[in-house]
């Protein structure tokens, strides 16, 4: 049997490994955005209906299920006579602190301190120290040297989880920051510490993929959530790369702001739709039980 902290780890840290667009991914994305709003629990049919209508094959979905399960996301769990899953209470916890970052974009003002990460790992902890690496780079905070790293002072719960789930508490020691020096301007001190241009690619690929929505007029629940589901699948890992540099930080013809205008304004259109049309296609048999 895992242990909470295993399962802990699963929930939080596996997230990374989806790639957006595909069945592994989509599914994390329903299961967080509508599954949730549905009570947390739903036949496979169902599931697989609504997957099917954002091009995910039945097969692929029973596969991506398979792994979300191995990854302590989902339980199976019957009700009323139906075979389905349920979102398990450390996927739940992952997803509730990840909507306000993902539907409420954040931005570091002139006020904001930064949050300094600083460690030095046994040779003997290699693996766990590359994981520690891959996941602070993975909600943003940027690499000032190997073994000191930065980001917003907001990020700093979601920093220490991963400490804490990698279990390398030991090793590691927390700043908060008011005030940085640096030996050249912002912008180089920005540029040095995290890779700006990979990710100005995924604020235009994400316009480019998307920006259609904006002269979409009356769409259906329906049509509302075929586009938003993949619209939210491709967003929701930008503002986890995307620590919300202050615009001092930034090149001048920075993509960022206008995606996240894109999405807030997708979000005030199609969220609310797009779950009644999840909720009318499944019924009321995920309440039962």
């Amino acid at each position: 049997m895992n242990s909470p902290r295993a399962d802990l780890a699963g929930a939080v840290l596996d997230d990374i490994d989806s790639r957006p667009g595909s069945a592994t991914s989509l599914a994390r994305t329903v299961l967080g955005a509508y599954v949730r709003d549905l009570g947390g629990w739903i036949a496979i049919a169902d599931f697989s209906g609504l997957l099917a209508g954002l091009g995910v094959p039945e097969q692929s979905t029973r596969t991506a299920v398979t792994r979300l399960k191995s990854k302590g996301v989902l339980d199976a769990e019957s009700r009323g006579g139906r075979s389905g899953y349920r979102v398990t209470d450390a996927a739940e916890a992952m997803y509730s602190r990840g909507d306000p970052r993902i539907f409420g974009f954040r931005q570091m003002t002139d006020g904001d301190a930064w949050h300094l990460i600083s460690f030095g790992i046994p040779e003997s902890q290699r693996a766990a120290r590359h994981q520690l690496r891959r996941r602070l780079s993975s909600i943003g905070c940027g690499t000032v040297s190997a073994g000191l790293w930065i980001c917003p002072e907001y990020l700093a719960a979601e920093a220490s989880a991963i400490v804490s789930a990698l279990e390398l508490d030991e090793y590691v020691t927390s700043f908060r920051a008011t005030e940085l020096t640096v030996p050249g301007s912002w912008q180089e001190a920005a540029a040095q510490w995290w890779d700006l241009p990979a990710l100005a690619d995924r604020h235009r690929a994400f316009l480019d993929h998307h920006s259609d929505i904006l002269t979409l007029e009356n769409l259906t629940d329906q049509q509302a959530f075929d586009r938003f589901a993949p619209l939210l699948d491709e967003w929701r890992i930008i503002p986890y790369l995307d620590p919300g540099l202050p615009e001092e930080m930034l090149p001048t013809d920075w993509p960022g702001l206008d995606s996240v205008r894109l999405f807030a304004d997708a979000q005030r259109r199609c969220l609310e739709p797009s779950r009644r049309w999840a909720r009318t296609s499944v019924g009321t048999a995920i309440n039962v039980g």
